[in-house]
């Protein structure tokens, strides 16, 4: 754990450690998932590329694209992470759809507000099981702390 770790967060501490180990095991089974995304889909799963904020080389993340009053977004139950930070840093990324589909989009992140919060309560309806269900009983939590973005046509 960094110390960053360590610092208190307005959120629930016993949510802020379940995502933690959550995606960390994700991120251990992360080969398995890409294959299976690439040839069956995972909801409403999209594979999001943002050059890093350090070394400017394109990171990829496999994540949630939610739509809300036709706009869409995503974002980090936990708060920022490094994906998050990457997108805040770049302004920008690719998504890219299980069929090969492909669009640049601007991020803008979302400030704490009506916007953000219907992003968060599309994750309820829009997420595969277990995730939307995990996500309704963290909704306190990810409204104190998530790292949401809409993203817009570039």
């Amino acid at each position: 754990m960094s110390a960053a770790d360590d610092v208190p967060r307005p959120g629930s501490r016993a949510w802020h450690r379940w995502f933690r180990i959550q995606y960390r095991i994700i991120r251990w089974l992360d080969p398995l998932v890409r294959l299976w995304w690439s040839r069956a889909g995972l909801g409403d799963t999209v594979e999001l590329t943002a050059p890093g904020r350090l070394t400017g080389r394109p990171r990829s993340v496999l994540i949630g694209l939610l739509e809300a009053d036709e706009r869409r977004y995503v974002g980090h139950p936990n708060g920022p992470v490094a994906w998050t930070r990457n997108l805040a840093e770049a302004a920008s990324a690719v998504v890219r759809w299980p069929d090969g589909r492909t669009a640049t989009v601007r991020a803008v992140p979302l400030p704490a507000g009506a916007e953000r919060s219907a992003a968060i309560r599309a994750t309820f309806v829009q997420h595969p099981f277990p995730g939307n269900a995990i996500y309704h009983l963290a909704d306190r939590h990810i409204e104190a702390v998530g790292a949401f973005f809409r993203l817009e046509p570039e």
